[in-house]
């Protein structure tokens, strides 16, 4: 048996067989993970050691990254559900339990929160015996793009960005082979964004905090190139392949440029566009999800194809990402992907492939001559957080999406088995139903919130508020908050008591939208009168009520992928709705409020963290005490059949999932709902 060579140690293996055989060493090889509770997580990390992952990417749920202990209202129903919950030092020791801390390379995506996940990361390892100057591993850490894409940051983006550079600062002297930050182009990418705004966007986001460090001065300019050498990447790679390695070609050759032009950066060492990658989710499909298995295939290619643009480390979703979340032989699915092409195929054995192709050189200029020219316009503008706060780059993001869904709904954007190839067999990979993807027990919320009570009684309380004390007043004067954070660690302090502190300090923050300003086809020509039976349908509608329709459009709970509820918004005020969207993180009370008070004939409810079953009950609780449940309500997300017929059972009236991509059909529907259902709130 091989399992020695190809197993637990193929990272070592990997190493002496590059030696010998003049081959490249592969690079890290990991799959994104983290789901139930921190014990659970923990199992699944060792598992995929054991099959031959050589790093771990750790994902954590909602609560943790947005800073609010699993007991918080805003909590409930997300607990455990796209990530592991993270409450305290001792889930953080439950999840990396028997895994040396000093000898692995950890990723954690981790933004708002990034400064005390650390601090916990930190702890931990030092509870293991291991130096801190061991430690090697990655904080995503790039919190503008949460104001763009996923949603989950806390403060205003001037605190924010504060905190981002304390890490690095902190992270450059304490930690020299920790990567303080990893600058997140890839939610850009699934939030619409186009590869020049991918390039700009991304550069223009590492600008503003290397600008920011620089001005803080805890960072002697003698040694600011190992600050700018220590940034890394996590790209997005597209189906386009040849596309996104030339994407990733003008990223090295950006990078190079900024790092030497704008910061002086002499020393070639500093200025290496080091970056991973996870390749594209946005294009996953529900239907004929046996296809995305060769999708995923594709857009890997374009990320480590070319040597000298070739990812350090690489992780893949699971082909089944777009049903629900992925079970642990899905995950070893994608693992064997990468090792069959970093250990099988002779890819390693080569130079780049594409240097002197004169195809490949004008795809690349083209590339990095319209990025800069973005990248140009948003320093004209004061740089990134003012174009984040005036709403400039969310709408183009939002305007991006728009003509690609427009392009997929006109069929001018081939999907094969979305819009175009739809006949197919029935698939023996799904015949299970929601047996096919892994299923987290509702018990999992109540076994967490269970564990940090008793976490709570047992810790010393003074010792807590003295740390929490020290946090807030070094927070105020503008002092770095590592240090005081790894003490709150240690002392016992919670997520949410941690950021709950900081919240008094810096305040919580609500980011545009990016649908009030957006042109509904971003500038580009809608399918030829598509919409136009719709707008006279809602027209007649509204005309027979009495007053225009109205479409309340909801994001309850902690999921921040904004993408379809922005969307589905923009789609239903083109079509002549009155639509009422007020943005991400909202409690069902919230949005039951917000029906009554603005008489709405429809409730829209969008999540996609897998809580759509608790949190859409809690709406319909709350509708039917507010006297206004004869108002239609349906809901959007990654919704398995099960739960979808449960949603249906509770009263919901449509649910639709990833493989409704027509929006124009959706909005016809609804509008024929409301129509159905009769005047409600006329």
């Amino acid at each position: 048996m091989s399992e020695d060579k190809c197993g637990p140690n193929a990272a070592q293996n990997a190493a002496q067989n590059a030696a010998q055989a003049g081959r490249e060493q592969p690079w890290l090889i990991r799959t994104y993970s983290g789901h139930s509770s921190a014990a659970a997580s923990n199992a699944l990390y060792r598992t995929n050691l054991q099959r031959g992952q050589t790093g771990l990417s750790v994902a954590f749920d909602l609560p943790t990254q947005t800073g609010y202990d699993a007991d918080h209202v805003l909590a409930q129903g997300e607990v455990g559900k796209v990530g592991v919950p993270v409450g305290h030092l001792g889930d953080m020791r439950a999840l990396f339990d028997g895994i040396p801390l000093e000898r692995m390379n950890t990723s954690m995506t981790i933004n708002a929160t990034a400064p005390w996940l650390l601090a916990l990361y930190i702890a931990c390892a030092e509870e293991q015996g291991a130096k801190r100057a061991a430690l090697q591993g990655t904080t995503q850490n790039d919190i503008l793009k949460e104001y763009l894409s996923r949603g989950t940051y806390i403060f205003p983006p001037g605190p924010s960005l504060k905190l981002t550079g304390d890490v690095i600062a902190f992270t450059y002297r304490e930690l020299p082979k920790w990567n303080p930050m990893n600058v997140c182009s890839y939610h850009l990418q699934e939030a619409g964004a186009t590869p020049v705004q991918e390039l700009a966007y991304a550069l223009a986001n590492a600008a503003a905090v290397l600008d920011a460090v620089k001005a803080s001065g805890q960072v002697p300019d003698s040694e600011f190139g190992q600050v700018v050498g220590r940034i890394s990447f996590f790209v997005n790679a597209g189906i386009r392949f040849v596309t996104e390695m030339c994407k990733m070609r003008a990223f090295t050759e950006l990078w190079d440029r900024l790092a030497r032009e704008r910061y002086g950066i002499a020393d070639e060492r500093f200025r290496r566009f080091r970056y991973g990658v996870q390749v594209n989710s946005l294009g996953l499909t529900e239907q004929q999800p046996e296809n995305n298995v060769y999708r995923i295939l594709l857009e890997m290619l374009a990320v480590v194809l070319s040597k000298n643009a070739r990812a350090r480390a690489v992780q893949l979703p699971a082909w089944n990402e777009a049903l629900g979340l992925p079970r642990p032989w899905d995950q070893q699915w994608s693992l064997r992907l990468q090792q069959i092409v970093a250990h099988e195929t002779d890819l390693l054995e080569y130079g780049d492939l594409f240097d002197g192709s004169p195809v490949v050189a004008a795809k690349v200029e083209e590339l990095a001559r319209e990025a800069m020219a973005e990248f140009d316009r948003l320093q004209a503008m004061g740089g990134a957080v003012a174009a984040i706060e005036s709403g400039y780059m969310k709408q183009r993001l939002v305007e991006s999406n728009a003509r690609r869904l427009t392009a997929i709904e006109s069929g001018e954007q081939s999907v094969i088995g979305v819009n175009c190839f739809t006949e197919t067999a029935p698939s023996p990979l799904v015949a299970e139903g929601d047996a096919g993807i892994l299923t987290v027990d509702a018990a999992v919320e109540q076994e967490q919130i269970g564990r940090l009570a008793a976490w709570r009684a047992a810790r010393d309380g003074q010792a807590v508020q003295a740390a929490l004390d020290r946090l807030r007043q070094v927070a105020a004067d503008g002092g770095n908050i590592m240090e005081p954070s790894i003490a709150a660690a240690r002392a016992g302090v919670t997520t949410g008591e941690w950021a709950g502190t900081l919240r008094l300090v810096f305040g919580e923050y609500r980011a545009a939208t990016g649908v009030a300003a957006a042109s509904a086809t971003g500038g580009a020509a809608a399918p030829k009168d598509a919409l136009k039976p719709v707008r006279e349908r809602v027209a007649a509608v509204s005309d027979r009520f009495g007053r225009r329709l109205k479409m309340l459009v909801g994001k309850p709970g902690l999921d921040g992928h904004s993408n379809g509820a922005e969307q589905i918004a923009l789609k239903a005020r083109d079509a002549g709705f009155e639509v009422v969207y007020e943005g991400i993180r909202l409690t069902p009370a919230q949005i039951v409020n917000a029906a009554l008070e603005e008489s709405v004939h429809v409730v829209g409810l969008s999540i996609l963290s897998g809580s759509h079953v608790a949190l859409v009950g809690e709406v319909m609780k709350g509708l039917e005490a507010a006297g206004i449940d004869d108002v239609p309500v349906v809901v959007g997300g990654i919704i398995p059949p099960e739960d979808a017929a449960t949603l249906k059972a509770a009263g919901v009236a449509r649910v639709y999932t990833p493989k409704d991509y027509d929006l124009t059909r959706i909005i016809a529907d609804i509008v024929e709902l409301i129509d159905e259902t009769g005047e409600l709130a006329a």
